[in-house]
């Protein structure tokens, strides 16, 4: 009979298929943060950390004779450089020959500078790119394997072809499959089926939606699920299915914007929008979760806040996975002052501006501990089934906090 094996997410070790041994890792486990991905780095390795001593200290029987499975820390230095001309390169600092290699690479962090002919320059999500690249280069093929988490995917926003458009992700994702990268992970890509691109490459999109409810309840302790009580909305038809999800755990009906635009005009590369169309039950007196993907201007969102609140619309929250608030957060701020938000939940995948961490509408959703269970499996070449799919996890959280009936 096979011993029924019931992981959380915190607690639970890589079994082989009949449930019975631990599985042995693939080789000693190896992190790599570009510039940008530091800080991040540094959680993700700690929780590691953690996560290898549990077991050691359980009965699980795993063998401490793996070289390198428990390490005080399991990062490997690299510079990434930049000569004065803009040009650069990269140096590993330690060995990798062996190792299974996890690159974490934040695209989107703009806090990151160089000097350019004397010049400060901040990176762009194309310089980082370069990087990550050269990290890879710089690995040489040693590496018994090379895995990149890319939480925002490089030019995701630039997934399809409307006239004669590059196809800047499909690009990417086969530069870095070409360069050796058996895994590439991300986060809620803004649209999944740019995997196409690899077909025999290893490609996931893992969905964040366990953890922004989770937060959402801490930071919401009153908040009812109850029928009448609450809607989760999608700011577009481009992310019903993940509002769906995310409706369907809370057992919460489902509205939908759409953008109405005018197509006989392009403005800053895109049809400017006339206004935001809502399909969806009466608001009245309901809490509302917009669920996207990102904010980026959050132009949009804001303006669908604004028409939920003139529907009678109670509270509106806005759960995203990447906040990147491109033209800063003054008019958050005053969204949140006049009523119009009552709480944003994004996720430190990314980096976040440090005046957004101190607003108090603002809840950053720590994301590491997940990431280095996912590292962890890898790591043992197991399965993420378990990781990537939430439902039975947030199924536990909705009972516990409002009951069997939910």
């Amino acid at each position: 009979m096979v011993p029924e094996i019931k992981p959380s997410e915190s607690n639970y070790f890589i079994y082989d298929q009949y449930g019975e041994n631990v599985m042995e890792p693939l080789g000693p486990c190896g992190i790599i943060p570009i510039k940008g991905s530091i800080e991040f780095s540094e959680k993700v390795n700690y929780y590691l950390c953690q996560r290898r001593l549990q077991y050691s200290s359980s009965d699980s029987g795993h063998s401490s004779n793996s070289p390198g499975f428990f390490r005080k820390d399991y990062r490997i230095a690299v510079d990434t450089l930049r000569f004065s001309s803009g040009e650069g390169k990269a140096v590993i600092k330690e060995t990798t020959r062996g190792h299974d290699i996890f690159i974490l690479a934040d695209v989107l962090n703009h806090s990151v500078t160089y000097k350019l002919f004397n010049k400060t320059n901040y990176m762009s999500p194309d310089d980082h790119f370069q990087d990550l690249k050269r990290v890879i280069l710089a690995i040489s093929g040693k590496a018994r394997r090379v895995n990149v988490i890319m939480p925002f995917l490089y030019e995701s926003r630039q997934h399809k072809r409307n006239s004669r458009e590059s196809l800047d992700c499909a690009y990417m994702l086969q530069e870095l499959h070409d360069l050796g990268v058996e895994n590439i992970i991300t986060f809620d890509a803004h649209d999944a089926r740019v995997a196409n691109a690899i077909p025999v490459g290893g490609f996931e999109s893992i969905n964040s939606t366990y953890q922004l409810i989770k937060a959402l309840l801490r930071s919401v302790p009153d908040l009812d699920i109850s029928a009448g009580k609450l809607m989760v909305v999608s700011p577009d038809e481009g992310g019903i299915s993940r509002a769906m999800y995310m409706a369907s755990m809370l057992g919460a009906p489902l509205g939908v914007f759409y953008k109405r635009r005018d197509y006989t005009s392009v403005v800053n590369g895109r049809n400017p929008i006339i206004n935001h169309e809502f399909l969806g039950d009466n608001v009245d007196g309901q809490d509302i979760i917009i669920v996207d993907d990102m904010i980026s201007s959050g132009e949009s969102i804001l303006d669908i806040a604004r028409e939920l609140k003139n529907r009678k619309a109670r509270n509106v929250y806005c759960a995203v996975t990447y906040g990147l608030f491109t033209d800063g957060i003054s008019e958050f701020q005053k969204a949140y002052d006049d009523g119009i938000i009552s709480r944003v939940l994004s996720t430190n995948l990314i980096y976040r501006m440090p005046e957004l961490l101190t607003c108090e509408w603002f809840v950053d959703v720590d994301m590491s501990k997940f990431v280095a269970l996912i590292i962890d499996a890898i790591n043992h070449d197991a399965s993420l089934s378990r990781l990537m799919d939430p439902t039975t996890k947030i199924k536990a959280l909705i009972n516990k906090k409002f009951g069997e009936d939910n």
